[in-house]
């Protein structure tokens, strides 16, 4: 009876695995199209901090006599800032746009609007939707980084051209992949965990001292010589995304051990990721 019976139970697991399929890539294809109607949008709000940020470091300080390049740049074995900012813009990008691509609707979703409830009345399990929120927001953060990338590499001062290769293209991929992710599972947390009235909140006491900690606009190696600070960091995100885009993009510039960065990344994903779907289902079905 047994031989009977194992290939029909087989056959429905197989069944249910596809229709949870097609579900979550209906509802994922549901979201790009959206994403697709608003990518003016989306390209502006991706790209006017990165592009202000290089063009007052990169070219309009250096004009006016201030040098922060030059100061910038002892501290990456002379290379100039542009090529220091590079690696850590499309990180901020990628970090950014990945939390807030998914913390912003999550919360509208589960306050204001109840659009949630639809997707939950899915055939599918409840973390599903949560998956679905995790991958669309991967792809979010994913394109800010590719969108960022083109400006921070164009604009820059007279013969300070960043210095980027490309040459490592594979381990470039698997960093951007695990950071969109990384990203992207903190948003679905945040967005489970936040009450509404506190999403400006998490601007000014989350947001603005992880851009401004996180080794965007210098190495972790250099700050040293401020050891608390150095080891403080640590607990910040986006300084792994950093370090991790300097080693892939720029390694002639001082940087955290390889291992180490792509260890937290993986680590970091899979245990964020699987706090942020027990909050949602626990949000949503208690």
């Amino acid at each position: 009876m047994t031989a009977t019976i194992a290939p029909a139970a087989t056959a429905r697991d197989t069944g249910a695995l596809r229709g949870y399929w097609r579900t979550f890539a209906a509802l994922l294809a549901r979201d790009l199209r959206v994403m697709r109607r608003h990518l003016l949008s989306f390209t502006a709000r991706t790209v006017v901090q990165p592009v202000l940020n290089i063009f007052v470091f990169a070219v309009v300080l250096p004009s006016i006599g201030f040098g922060a390049g030059q100061a910038f740049a002892a501290g990456g074995q002379g290379q100039s800032f542009a090529t220091i900012l590079v690696p850590g813009l499309v990180a901020s990008g990628i970090v950014i746009q990945g939390i807030f691509a998914v913390t912003t609707p999550l919360i509208m979703e589960l306050s204001y609007t109840r659009e949630i409830d639809d997707r939950v009345l899915a055939p599918v399990p409840v973390w599903t939707v949560g998956v679905e929120k995790i991958a669309f927001g991967a792809v979010q953060g994913l394109a800010a980084g590719l969108v960022v990338f083109p400006a921070v590499l164009l604009i820059h001062g007279p013969g300070e051209a960043p210095r980027v290769d490309f040459g490592n293209w594979p381990l470039l991929v698997a960093v951007l992949v695990l950071s969109s992710l990384l990203t992207s599972c903190l948003g679905l947390l945040i967005g489970t965990l936040l009450p509404p009235h506190q999403l400006s909140t998490v601007f000014a006491i989350f947001i603005v001292p992880m851009m401004m900690l996180g080794c965007v606009y210098y190495p972790w190696a250099t700050l040293e010589p401020i050891r608390w600070l150095q080891v403080g960091v640590l607990v910040n995100p986006l300084v792994y995304v950093s370090e991790a885009l300097r080693a892939a993009l720029t390694p002639t510039v001082p940087h955290m051990s390889l291992a180490a960065v792509l260890a937290v990344l993986a680590v970091g994903t899979l245990v964020t990721g699987g706090l942020a779907l027990w909050s949602f289902k626990r949000r949503l079905v208690g």
